[in-house]
């Protein structure tokens, strides 16, 4: 056996290695064989007499026999552990007899005499991994560390803020989701301030068919099986046993290769994988705007040109930070891209979840009440939409300042950006409650969010 002395756990491996391997046991001169069956279907045959074949057979003998003709099923009769075993086996393009699929009877018989092998010789290690015990020797705190520590150390070679808490990756998550959001100031923008919070994100796991030897990497027991053998989160790669996937920390880091383009990718996912705190089309399309849009008549109601605009969005989505927005001489192409990157989110800057407690806030008696329940409401967003939402804020403030020039008061701009901002049930119709709210947010922008006077 090769040397396992530099891998992680290697028990598991070590008892898969040991499980018994299949036997086909053949039938040559039969007639009638279903056509997604070989030579070990012996036609129908009763239990007893597969038995009888069986007996003297090596532990992973097997062979496929149809108990009688009326059944919708065949039966997989298996020699395991010194006894006889039958399973009701089934076919519909893949091979079955639980949730696996497998292309071959073989395939199916290697996995499932693994598995047996497994629950009969590593049950200990298999109460460990369903139970809530904690992994003070898991991967995931040295393996996670250390990517975390090094996109933290490439962030800052490059001169940018990261929203990664990589001092002390053993913090709870309820510590690390209890840090307090950055300050927002009305003057300087929001990554001119030391990041403090780390965006948390759930892992995308899905079922998974590992290629040669796999370990979970939060408990660092081995992924047994030849299928399915476990979970691999479709952002950054994670891997782990089904039970252990449901105990795995919301520190999702995705990874740049997975993220295709910008537009309609959920917000905490795009930023957490651009090591950002806020996307780059907000941004830039931000700056190009009150650089030279801000006197512009109805920026943000006039409608850019479509084709334009689609333009603009394929350069974000080909060419990052890098695309260039001085080429196109219509501000209102560059407001439009930005109300679409918004609109396109999956989850709106202001959720689903906040909006009913949104609506509640705005129909409270004084203006006191409610700054004081929108501040209540906008605590309730995650991290990455509560800064996005900030910046937006600080920016439609700003543009109401030339209101008298741009003819866009907060009322206009509020009853613009609702229905992108505000995440609202199909059923409603009537955005007078969010438009209220957010015309609120954006002329008390400073007592909100600073509590000024």
């Amino acid at each position: 056996m090769e040397n396992l002395r530099n891998i992680w756990k290697p028990e598991l491996y070590r008892i898969q290695m040991e499980a018994p391997k299949p036997k086909r046991i053949t039938c040559d001169d039969l007639r009638d064989r279903p056509e997604f069956y070989g030579r070990e279907y012996h036609g129908i045959m009763s239990h007893k007499e597969a038995t009888l074949i069986l007996e003297n057979e090596p532990n992973g003998a097997y062979l496929i026999r149809k108990g009688s003709q009326s059944n919708d099923f065949y039966t997989l009769t298996l020699k395991f552990d010194d006894k006889i075993r039958h399973y009701k086996l089934y076919y519909d393009g893949s091979h079955y007899i639980g949730s696996k699929r497998y292309e071959t009877i073989y395939d199916l018989v290697a996995d499932g005499l693994v598995t047996c092998h497994m629950e009969l010789k590593a049950h200990h290690i298999f109460e460990m991994i369903n139970s809530k015990a904690n992994y003070p020797e898991s991967p995931y705190v040295t393996l996670n560390k250390r990517k975390l520590n090094t996109l933290s150390q490439m962030h800052k070679s490059s001169n940018k803020s990261s929203p990664i808490i990589t001092k002390d990756e053993t913090k709870s998550i309820t510590e690390v989701d209890s840090i307090k959001k950055p300050p927002f100031d009305l003057t300087p923008s929001i990554e001119d301030y030391p990041l403090m919070v780390k965006y948390s994100k759930s892992h995308s796991f899905k079922v998974h068919t590992f290629k040669g030897l796999n370990w979970c990497e939060l408990c660092a027991n081995f992924l047994w099986g030849f299928t399915a053998q476990g979970v691999k989160c479709e952002d950054c790669g994670f891997i782990a046993h089904s039970k252990c996937s449901e105990r795995v920390p919301n520190h999702c880091v995705p990874d740049l290769k997975k993220i295709r383009g910008v537009f309609g990718i959920d917000l905490t996912t795009l930023l957490n994988a651009h090591s950002s705190t806020l996307p780059f089309v907000v941004k830039k399309c931000v700056n190009e705007i009150e650089s030279r849009g801000m006197d512009s008549e109805g920026i943000y109601r006039v409608s850019g040109f479509a084709d334009e605009i689609e333009a603009l969005k394929l350069a974000f989505d080909k060419d990052g930070e890098a695309a260039d927005l001085s080429v196109y001489s219509n501000i209102n192409v560059v407001a439009g891209t930005l109300k679409l990157y918004l609109r396109l989110l999956p989850v709106p800057l202001i959720t689903y979840e906040v909006h009913p407690k949104l609506v509640q806030a705005i129909q409270m008696k004084t203006l006191a009440e409610q700054i004081v329940a929108l501040r209540e409401c906008l605590d309730l967003l995650p991290p990455a939409h509560f800064n996005c939402l900030q910046y937006m804020v600080q920016h439609l403030h700003k543009v109401t300042q030339l209101a008298e020039v741009n003819k866009m008061s907060a009322h206009n701009l509020s009853t613009v950006f609702a229905p992108t901002l505000v995440a609202t049930p199909p059923a409603i119709t009537d955005l007078a409650f969010e438009i209220r709210a957010l015309q609120a947010l954006i002329e008390n922008c400073p007592q909100i969010y600073y509590g000024n006077k």
